[in-house]
């Protein structure tokens, strides 16, 4: 049995559905070079009716439904997607948190400046940038997120300094 998330499947069904969102937390610090690991995909989605419209088929062709600790069977609605602010999801390819912030309470218009559309696995997805998720990160204050920061920063250093050191 396959127990490994399939985060690009992922970003494939959604990018195939249109939906509008940033890869936010590890998997951003992941595709910006950093040499963290993480189980789940975290996206901040546009939170316009027509792209909650697009987002609830992509969750429902992964058959996605809340991590509920009662083990309950919780799927994405219109009215949950509308209403909460984070959504935790399993989906059959893996982890999945759809969120409208992160930090102090950053959406994707906020967000959207410190972004940079990469390719991953053939798939384009817009990206956050390695110095909001080290923001991002102080803000949630949790200790998986202080346990990577050291990282995190080094990671930033280094790709700061590449471009000085081809000049």
């Amino acid at each position: 049995m396959d127990f490994a998330p399939k985060f690009v499947e992922i970003l494939k069904v959604l990018a195939g559905h249109d939906v509008e969102l940033i890869v936010v937390g590890g998997m951003a610090a992941i595709i910006e070079g950093a040499p963290v690991s993480t189980f789940d995909l975290d996206v901040v989605v546009l939170k316009t009716a027509e792209n909650m419209r697009r987002l609830l088929p992509a969750l429902e062709e992964m058959n996605a439904r809340y991590a509920d600790p009662a083990g309950r069977h919780i799927v994405p609605d219109a009215d949950k997607l509308a209403t909460l602010r984070i959504h935790r999801l399993v989906t059959s390819l893996g982890a999945l948190d759809v969120m409208e912030t992160i930090g102090h309470g950053l959406a994707y218009g906020d967000l959207l400046g410190d972004t940079r559309v990469s390719e991953v696995a053939g798939v384009r997805v817009r990206v956050l940038g390695l110095a909001t998720v080290i923001l991002s990160k102080e803000q949630a204050n949790r200790d998986k997120d202080r346990a990577t920061l050291h990282v995190l920063r080094r990671t930033l250093q280094i790709k700061q300094k590449r471009p000085e050191e081809a000049g």
